[in-house]
């Protein structure tokens, strides 16, 4: 075994269980995967995995070749914008693409990389960075499609176009705003649309027997109680759930904690207990148990090694089980700013002041409209 490649076989020999590895080895397309990158000089670096197929198995060999440290740990939601962008710039006319090239890597990709090096670039983030250079390509092919040109685009035009694409109204504001700033256009005005307030909550009873269930209903999955009980205890979104790792949980001679958002929060003694056991869990194997000592484990583990599990997925998962994550997080945060004040609610919650603010003022006037009721 070469010496590069002996923290890979300490992580597969390290298992309790070797029975479920040698499956693995024989049967599982990521072992053909690794064992075919091996025999390639070369084939273990990032970027011999970015130019293979972005599936299942090539996610799952990133995933281990970082666990093992044979690759350094990057911010795959940043890889995966920008080798989407390079795909996408790739493919387009060369006038679009004159355009577009520096919007998403002057602009997109580098606010992209500040947030990632912040330590906050999500999934979701990834996603709506995507969306507003995906917007600008359409909205420069709608300008052809018209016979427009950008450098003498007129209000009305601007107007018609956000009429008939609604639902890209507030999309296209990033790349308005960006030419704008360059002077590629002049004289327009967009706005976001007028912020809408949520519309999706619980029952009060409804929201109390949803976190009874997560508490004592031990037919659950265990991964599904903790994140139900977070959900509706805390109103903690998914997107951020999925980043908890294990050296968040602490605990003392009077109570149990876990730090959210910089913040140690007291957790009731079950869902303490329901996080030990999950951490119990994660610790199986040795190689495990020495990842959990490094505080490196996540709390939810997704199929790869080393990555967090799927925010999508999650909420799907709580979906089937009967506990919907959106309206359960909406009537947590009703429940919340009727006993904090905003702006410790912001810094608990890690959310902005002013959705903070907006979320005491639909509570002001759900009550001033109730108590106008006759």
């Amino acid at each position: 075994m070469p010496d590069h490649l002996q923290p890979l076989l300490s992580v597969l020999t390290d298992a309790a269980n070797p029975y479920p590895v040698l499956a693995w080895v024989r049967r599982s397309p990521s072992a053909h995967l690794l064992a075919q990158l091996v025999r390639q000089p070369g084939g273990l670096t990032h970027e011999a995995l970015d130019a293979l197929p972005q599936n299942a198995p090539t996610s799952y060999i990133r995933g281990l070749l970082v666990t093992a440290g044979i690759l350094a740990k990057r911010d795959e939601n940043l890889a995966r914008l920008e080798r989407w962008v390079a795909r996408t710039l790739a493919n387009l006319p060369s006038h679009h693409a004159n355009i577009i090239r520096p919007f998403a890597q002057w602009h997109t990709v580098r606010d992209a990389r500040r947030r990632s090096a912040r330590g906050r670039y999500t999934v979701s983030a990834g996603k709506g960075d995507a969306n507003n250079i995906r917007c600008a390509q359409q909205f420069l092919a709608w300008l052809d499609t018209h016979e427009l040109q950008l450098s003498t685009l007129k209000q009305p035009d601007l107007d018609r176009w956000t009429a008939t694409h609604p639902s890209k109204a507030s999309t296209i504001i990033s790349f308005i705003r960006w030419a704008q700033a360059r002077r590629l256009v002049t004289g327009l005005e967009i706005h976001y649309p007028p912020s809408q307030y949520p519309a999706t909550f619980q029952p009060e009873d409804a929201h109390h027997e949803q976190l009874r269930r997560c508490m004592t209903d031990t037919s659950l999955p265990l991964d599904i109680r903790i994140t139900g009980a977070l959900i509706r205890l805390y109103a903690l979104p998914l997107s951020r759930i999925v980043e908890l790792t294990a050296d968040r949980y602490s605990r003392d001679s009077e109570a149990v904690y876990l730090t959210i958002n910089r913040h140690p929060v007291i957790l009731p003694p079950t869902l303490g207990r329901l996080i030990e056991a999950q951490i119990d869990h994660l610790s199986g194997t040795s190689a495990r148990r020495r990842q959990i000592e490094d505080e490196l484990s996540f709390l939810l583990p997704g199929q790869s090694p080393g990555c967090p599990r799927n925010p999508l997925g999650l909420a799907d998962t709580l979906r089937r089980h009967g506990l919907p994550a959106r309206a359960a997080r909406n009537t947590a945060m009703i429940e919340a700013i009727a006993d904090i004040p905003p702006i410790v609610m912001a810094d608990l919650f890690g959310i902005q002041p002013h959705t903070a603010n907006r979320w005491a003022q639909l509570v002001s006037e759900s009550w001033s409209h109730y108590l106008a009721a006759p």
